[in-house]
């Protein structure tokens, strides 16, 4: 155990360094849910009457929003994994005895980090909007949504090794991550939707985190949709790790 937490632990400082030297994807990645909160949440002032403060629009918007940067915090992975297999890192990999768990885990966790940071400063950022904070809620959210991220990360790393093409991943990710994010609430909540529209959002695993990130930022830790949310989102990523860990074996025989 202790060998494979240090050989993971190699492969996430690697991919953070990695990171590090293209600090543009780190505040393009930033970029997009702070345009969202200035650009798109003054436009839902008005949806009810009477007119929504901007502290409670946030309080409505930004959980959402966090769940959409948890989402494609982890949607790169497998455009990271196309490049080592052109670069002919995976190929080099093949001839070490570390452990493809590891492996996996490393980018996964890198993954996490680069959801985390931009994550608490469009939390400070809102806050200073208006946006209500509470500690407990807003630590077990981000917990939440780490697992997210590891569960998007590990299922589009092992695209990356599926596939082994960038246009394969993207005709994948492009074309699910569309009906994901409108069916989740994450820009307007389902419940203004048909009633046809809030049946189909319960298959989608976002939605969960969603109704539990907005539970969460309320403050409501002892909350049926809180529990369900862990639950859900907890036992996918656990699927999807072991189903991505089998890929990387098969993968990097």
């Amino acid at each position: 155990m202790m060998q494979v937490v240090r050989e993971t632990n190699i492969f996430f400082v690697r991919k953070l360094i990695e990171s590090a030297r293209q600090i543009v994807w780190v505040i393009s990645g930033l970029m997009t849910p702070l345009l969202y909160i200035l650009l798109f949440s003054p436009l839902l002032k008005n949806i009810t009457h009477p007119a929504m403060t901007t502290a409670q629009v946030l309080d409505m918007f930004v959980p959402g929003i966090l769940v959409l940067l948890a989402f494609s915090s982890g949607m790169g992975a497998g455009w990271s994994m196309v490049f080592d297999l052109k670069s002919g890192i995976i190929e080099r990999l093949r001839v070490t005895p570390a452990s493809r768990f590891a492996m996996l885990m490393g980018g996964v966790l890198k993954d996490v980090v680069a959801f985390l940071i931009p994550a608490i400063i469009v939390l400070v950022i809102s806050s200073l909007f208006g946006y209500e904070m509470h500690v407990v809620g807003i630590l077990l959210q981000l917990i939440l949504l780490s697992v997210l991220t590891m569960m998007v990360s590990a299922w589009s790393g092992s695209l990356g090794l599926i596939f082994q093409d960038v246009s394969g991943v993207a005709a994948v990710v492009t074309s699910l991550q569309l009906p994901l994010t409108l069916l989740s609430g994450i820009l307007l909540p389902i419940s203004f939707g048909p009633k046809w529209l809030q049946v189909l959002a319960h298959v989608n695993p976002l939605y969960y985190g969603v109704e539990a990130s907005k539970k969460l930022a309320e403050g409501s830790i002892m909350n049926q949709s809180v529990f369900v949310g862990f639950i859900v989102i907890v036992v996918i990523t656990i699927i999807t790790l072991i189903w991505s860990t089998r890929v990387y074996n098969k993968a990097i025989a």
